[in-house]
């Protein structure tokens, strides 16, 4: 079975198409990226399992247009891995907000497609792109099942306890106003795998999952089930991101609105795309050129980067606390993968928990899956590299098979 998968934005899409088996194993046949849809020089990347590369520049006016294209790199002669898109079993894709509707991922309907149009006004920067990726396969491949993979889904375990805010109840009733976390399927997917590389079965232990990237969200993870993430209603809630806020007190927002005499629209531009690592630093949202600056003794960006550590430790220990104990602290994510001083400054402290960590197993590794612990450490810290359109491709593959 061939499964496509789509992680569509609002002007990018990523794609994988993969030859899934019965088994765990499954082929990535070919990779890529449209970039820049709506603009006049729109961009394809695409890549094959043996190594064939092929680009594009040319204009990409909608994500029609820009599936138009996928699938011609897809059936090249010289740049393709299939010979007809009868060949391509299904279609996985990425939906980042679910709201309450779905506690796993579903075959895509009408009732789907209208619910997730509900849940726009909550993820309106992903839930739009999301769907035109689905409306683009309907009119291109309209006989093709599609699955929607949502990005909530894994968290709906949360029991009210975590996921009511202490607003009047009324709102939780009128307007679902609650904790849904996001990064699901990487948080979902990353456990497992780090239980498995511990020698573990992820249902019997105790994990903290620390998804560290531009969108940053961490994890508590009880014997499989999600109890507790620091995303919220949306993405801007929990850590310092690259451009979010994270936790604010919604008085001094409320405060800042005022004074400066801002739109809802502006207030929200504030906390998404303006603040976070970018807004203390004033250099960067990208963690590479904060440290660089941090190390040419730029004071505010040395703050960012004490923030953005302590506020993930805070969390860890926080966690560890409600579950009663940690087994397996996890790194994944743009940071959590490649960044070693993170690594280390947020494991730094950590003994109280029983973190023995190793500073020459943490030297210098970036992008693979190896244990930052000592051997005798009784909790484990494990970068693992996350996969989430090989999770989508799964689901897909459990949806469609059904």
């Amino acid at each position: 079975m061939k499964i496509l998968v789509l992680n569509c934005g609002s002007s990018s899409i990523k794609y994988q198409l993969l030859n899934m088996d019965n088994s765990d194993n499954s082929d990535v046949l070919a990779s890529g990226i449209i970039e820049r849809i709506g603009l006049d020089e729109g961009q394809l990347k695409h890549k094959t399992f043996d190594n064939r590369n092929y680009s594009l520049t040319t204009p990409v006016p909608n994500h029609t247009k820009g599936i138009d294209y996928i699938l011609e790199a897809l059936l090249s002669e010289e740049y393709g891995v299939i010979k007809s898109v009868e060949e391509i079993s299904a279609v996985g894709h990425r939906v980042a907000h679910g709201g309450p509707y779905f506690s796993d991922s579903v075959l895509v309907t009408d009732d789907v497609k209208e619910k997730i149009k509900e849940c726009i006004e909550l993820a309106p920067l992903h839930n739009p792109a999301n769907l035109k990726g689905i409306l683009a396969m309907e009119k291109i491949l309209p006989g093709v099942s599609q699955v929607a993979v949502f990005d909530t889904s894994f968290h709906q375990t949360m029991e009210p306890k975590a996921y009511l805010y202490g607003l009047p109840y009324e709102y939780f009733e009128k307007y679902k106003i609650r904790r849904y976390g996001f990064h699901g399927t990487s948080h979902k997917y990353v456990a497992e795998k780090a239980c498995k590389l511990a020698g573990w079965d992820w249902k019997d232990k105790k994990v903290i999952s620390c998804h560290l990237g531009n969108g940053a969200s961490i994890d508590a993870i009880d014997h499989g089930i999600s109890v507790d993430t620091s995303m919220g209603f949306t993405p801007v809630a929990g850590l310092l991101m690259g451009t979010r806020a994270g936790n604010i007190d919604l008085g001094a927002l409320l405060y800042i609105a005022e004074k400066e005499n801002l739109s809802i629209k502006e207030t929200n531009d504030l906390i998404n795309k303006k603040s976070g690592l970018l807004g203390i630093s004033g250099v960067s949202s990208d963690m590479r050129d904060i440290e660089n600056a941090a190390a040419n003794n730029n004071e505010r960006a040395k703050i960012a980067l004490e923030m953005f550590v302590y506020r993930v430790k805070k969390y860890i220990g926080s966690y560890a606390a409600i579950m009663g104990g940690v087994d397996l602290i996890l790194f994944t994510g743009g940071i959590g993968e490649n960044g070693c001083e993170t690594r280390r400054d947020v494991c730094k402290g950590l003994e109280f928990l029983g973190v023995d960590f190793d500073l020459e197993a943490n030297k210098g590794k970036r992008g693979i899956d190896f244990e930052l612990t000592k051997k005798d450490s009784t909790t484990k810290v494990f970068v693992v590299t996350t996969n989430e359109e090989l999770v989508i491709a799964k689901d897909t593959q459990r949806i469609v098979g059904e």
